[in-house]
């Protein structure tokens, strides 16, 4: 099985502060602002993406979740799918919420975020970043508003996105 660098870890570094300041450019004051990480890998990004907002940009602290949406896909009973945990201890009633996911790649987890973000209140809106979207690869019609890379994966190629504090390094891959 062949590993193609997609990124590096210099790279998504800088990715990673463009998508922040992208963020800033569009909230300005993110007192109504709620970032959740889409468990179990978007998780990692949302971490780094308040981290940079909050030291490197000097943001006020952020209200950060994470939002386990296994038992919301729509493949659940056919696959064996690891839940996570869920740690949002907050009201999403009339917040802006951006998901946040490492890869958007059929846009089926993004739609059982949707439906599984219902339990903590209605958003005001809802908005979506990824590090990475495979753009030809949707079932659904589900688009980023904020995107670190686009990736034209074909074949039953696969992105991998590996994160020191899980796998040692900050790097993408295409397997």
């Amino acid at each position: 099985m062949s590993h193609k660098i997609l990124l590096t870890s210099r790279e998504v570094n800088i990715i990673l502060h463009r998508l922040a300041c992208q963020l800033i450019e569009k909230h300005l004051d993110f007192s109504d602002t709620v970032l959740i990480g889409v468990q179990p890998r978007g998780g990692f990004v949302a971490k780094r993406i308040k981290q940079i907002l909050e030291k490197e940009y000097n943001v006020p602290p952020i209200k950060l979740g994470f939002l386990d949406i296994a038992f919301f896909r729509d493949d659940f009973r056919r696959t064996d799918i690891a839940a996570n945990i869920t740690e949002i201890d907050f009201i999403v009633e009339n917040k802006k919420v951006v998901f946040i996911d490492d890869v958007l790649y059929t846009g089926r987890s993004i739609r059982a975020a949707l439906t599984a973000i219902q339990s903590f209140g209605r958003p005001a809106e809802i908005e979506l970043m990824v590090l990475i979207d495979r753009r030809f690869s949707r079932h659904l019609p589900i688009q980023p508003d904020y995107r670190g890379r686009q990736v034209d994966a074909i074949n039953g190629e696969k992105v991998k996105v590996s994160w020191v504090e899980n796998d040692g390094e900050d790097t993408v891959y295409l397997i």
